[in-house]
């Protein structure tokens, strides 16, 4: 997979940043919301609307699949190339962090 394929991705919006990062694991919708509140520590919610606007992009681009179905949920997971786009945002953000402490610790 080319890196520049990838970079057309970045940088992930907050939103769908935390929704490949919560599907790092299969979950369905709710899940995902639930997962999304307790890893941002509440900084973080994804509505309903947000999320179920999100799933179908997402899918489309191949960055997650629908991998199980029972009578009321779907199961939706990280594919190979949404793997890649999550590990790419973290590199960005890891830079971003650094260079904040830097200067926070500047400010003193």
């Amino acid at each position: 997979m080319a890196q520049d394929n990838l970079e057309r991705y970045l940088p992930l919006t907050e939103s769908t940043y935390y929704i490949l990062l919560a599907l790092v694991e299969p979950l369905h919708g709710y899940a995902v919301m639930q997962r999304i509140e307790g890893m941002s520590e509440g900084q973080v919610r994804v509505g309903a609307g947000t999320l179920y606007n999100a799933l179908p992009l997402l899918l489309k681009e191949g960055l997650i699949a629908q991998v199980d179905e029972d009578s009321r949920r779907k199961y939706y997971h990280l594919t190979p190339k949404g793997k890649a786009v999550l590990l790419r945002q973290i590199e960005r953000l890891v830079v971003m962090a650094r260079n904040g402490q830097q200067i926070r610790e500047s400010l003193g």
